[in-house]
């Protein structure tokens, strides 16, 4: 228990070698689990901070008068765009804790339409696409995979809402979907701005 930071701390007998090494293994993982919780929360503050400071100090202004008439719209319409934000993200974290909560058999699995999906998905952002002067197109062939209809929707949803907004102008996002070794493999590949490889293996953390 004095040198659980140390894997060569301890010596004991090789037959117990194995229960220390899982002792160890789990404490790892305890630490790694608590310093996650701990950055996942310094960046939702963070997160939430941006939209909640812009809308306390456009309603300052004008509810001290400090802004003309021309400006209250401008300021109401900023108010607005950050008060969606702010509900944007706490419908996020209250979307994680139900997924935190929900197991496995308690969803609810089927054949799902892949290709078909992500034909709605195109149709649906199909404007979005066009007002960030961005081209959508989907490649593949019509295949099913087993899973849960909603939870496939999302992702294929925030995957091409993120290469749509996250793009460059005159650029293009394509959606792939194929059947591969009795697999079938969804691709989103666009033409933006990238994330910094030092940030990639991180990107999977919760509001990183």
């Amino acid at each position: 228990a004095q040198h659980l930071e140390d894997d060569k701390a301890t010596e004991t007998y090789e037959e117990i070698q194995p229960f220390m090494d899982k002792i160890h293994n789990q404490h790892k993982a305890l630490k790694k689990s608590s310093k996650m919780r701990q950055e996942f929360t310094a960046n939702v503050s963070h997160e939430l901070k941006t939209p909640l400071t812009s809308i306390s100090g456009y309603a300052e202004l004008i509810e001290h008068r400090m802004a003309s008439a021309q400006d209250v719209p401008r300021f109401a319409g900023e108010i607005h765009r950050s008060a969606n934000r702010l509900l944007s993200m706490i419908n996020d974290i209250i979307r994680l804790s139900e997924l935190d909560v929900m197991e496995t058999e308690d969803m609810v699995f089927e054949r799902v339409p892949l290709y078909v999906l992500a034909e709605s998905c195109v149709d649906m952002l199909q404007l979005k696409a066009e007002k960030h002067n961005v081209t959508l197109e989907l490649k593949g062939t019509p295949c099913h995979m087993a899973g849960n209809r909603e939870m496939v929707e999302e992702i294929l949803y925030n995957l091409c809402d993120n290469a749509i907004r996250y793009n460059n102008k005159g650029g293009s996002v394509t959606i792939t979907v194929l059947p591969v070794d009795n697999q079938v493999v969804l691709s989103v590949k666009d033409t933006g701005i990238g994330i910094s490889k030092e940030h990639q293996e991180r990107i999977f953390e919760r509001f990183y």
